[in-house]
């Protein structure tokens, strides 16, 4: 298997799991960890947006790390995303990673102060020097305000530790050109869910996705269509994934928050989501049985 085959396939973006009192738990972690892999995904990527990581110390992002590791036990690709609010915790972080034996590390761009390009470049440089492992770039400009220039995909890929791009841009063609760009030599990793098929058509090797946690079953369905070339049941795929995010999205609670729901609803209580993000309310619960029971149907029928 060559280097970069590992990376290929669905890799759920893992959820934080909280205690009754909103503390990490390792006990659920481990347990949210076996769930996924139990279920046929590819790798987990861990501590990223979905896993809450802006509202979590770097020792809790440890913890968390720590525990998916042991849960793992070397059957999936791992992937730990590392950025912080400032360099020196990233680079803990990755050294951190290293040490537990992930496979790669991930890092979005510096956020808050829009800094210059060249500090950019730094940021992920720093994070890249700091260990051996592979470093995969994370485009997300609707969070982050900065959207990754070719000029600095191009510098960045001449260290051989990079490896990829997750490329979590809106426009599909983005993916189209980071791949065009790398050819057979990076891993693209589509972003937005509501387009992984898209993205998979116009060139990402590979998904690393928000909602992957919650329905992995259809995302390995849609997946397999697209390698198969069969591209009207891949789509009858996608049609169903965004009618269940578009439910999703309708409660006012956060997406996490009504995804943990769900899974809760299915066994496996993981706690809610971390304040500021706000908690599911009644007036949710009504989507959020919709959005289970079209889960269901979906992974049943198609």
């Amino acid at each position: 298997m060559g280097r970069l085959e590992k990376y290929k396939g669905i890799f759920p973006a893992f959820y934080a799991c909280y205690d009754e009192k909103g503390d990490v738990s390792p006990e659920k972690t481990q347990a949210f960890a076996r769930y996924l892999i139990d279920k046929g995904i590819q790798g987990l990527y861990v501590c990223g947006s979905s896993g809450e990581c802006i509202y979590q110390s770097a020792e809790e992002r440890m913890v968390i790390l720590e525990n998916v590791m042991k849960a793992a036990k070397g059957k999936v690709t791992i992937i730990a995303h590392i950025a912080a609010l400032n360099t020196r915790d990233s680079i803990r972080l990755a050294k951190h990673a290293e040490a537990c034996g992930a496979d790669a590390v991930a890092a979005i761009p510096p956020i808050y102060f829009a800094l210059p390009e060249h500090a950019i470049e730094r940021y992920w440089s720093d994070m890249v020097d700091a260990t051996d492992l592979d470093f995969i770039i994370y485009n997300i400009p609707q969070t982050t305000g900065y959207a990754l220039s070719m000029n600095l995909f191009q510098r960045m890929r001449r260290n051989k530790k990079v490896i990829g791009v997750k490329n979590s841009s809106m426009p599909v063609q983005d993916i189209l050109n980071f791949k065009a760009a790398a050819g057979e030599d990076l891993i693209i990793f589509n972003g937005p869910d509501e387009q992984f098929v898209a993205g998979r058509v116009m060139g990402a090797d590979s998904g690393i996705g928000g909602t992957y946690g919650v329905m992995p079953e259809l995302f390995l369905k849609a997946d397999g269509y697209v390698k198969a070339g069969d591209f009207k049941k891949a789509q009858a795929v996608q049609f169903a994934i965004d009618e269940i995010i578009g439910v999703m999205c309708s409660c006012q609670g956060n997406l996490y928050a009504v995804m943990k729901e769900i899974l809760k609803r299915n066994g496996m209580d993981i706690g809610g989501a971390r304040l500021p993000l706000p908690p599911v309310v009644p007036d949710d619960m009504e989507k959020i049985e919709k959005a289970d029971s079209l889960i269901r149907r979906a992974v049943a029928t198609l």
